[in-house]
C-alpha cells in the first residue's frame, strides 16, 4: 500500500472513531451529565453504587460500551482483534 493511500486510511479512521467517541457521551451519561449506570445488582437482588476505584470504574465502561465498539467496527468496515491476555494491547 503507498503512503499517500495508508495516511488516507489513517485519516477516514480517525474521523470517524472521533465521530463514534461523541456518539458514546450521550450512551453513557444522560443529558445532564450524570451516569448511565449507577449500582449493579448480583444475582441475590443486593445492590452495589459503584465505587471511584479506577479499576471498577473502567470495568463497567469497558462492559457497557464493547456491544458498542462492536457495532462501530461492523458499520465502519473494521475487524476488532481481541488481545490474548489480560493487559495486552
Amino acid at each position: 500500500m503507498d503512503l499517500e493511500r495508508r495516511s488516507q486510511l489513517k485519516q477516514d479512521f480517525r474521523q470517524k472513531l472521533q465521530t463514534f467517541v461523541e456518539s458514546l457521551r450521550e450512551f453513557v451519561s444522560t443529558s445532564n451529565g450524570n451516569w448511565t449506570i449507577k449500582e449493579f445488582i448480583d444475582i441475590l437482588q443486593n445492590i452495589y453504587t459503584i465505587s471511584g476505584d479506577t479499576k471498577v470504574v473502567s470495568k463497567i465502561i469497558e462492559l457497557h460500551l464493547l456491544l458498542k465498539i462492536f457495532e462501530f467496527a461492523d458499520q465502519s468496515g473494521y475487524k476488532i482483534v481481541l488481545p490474548d491476555h489480560q493487559n495486552y494491547y
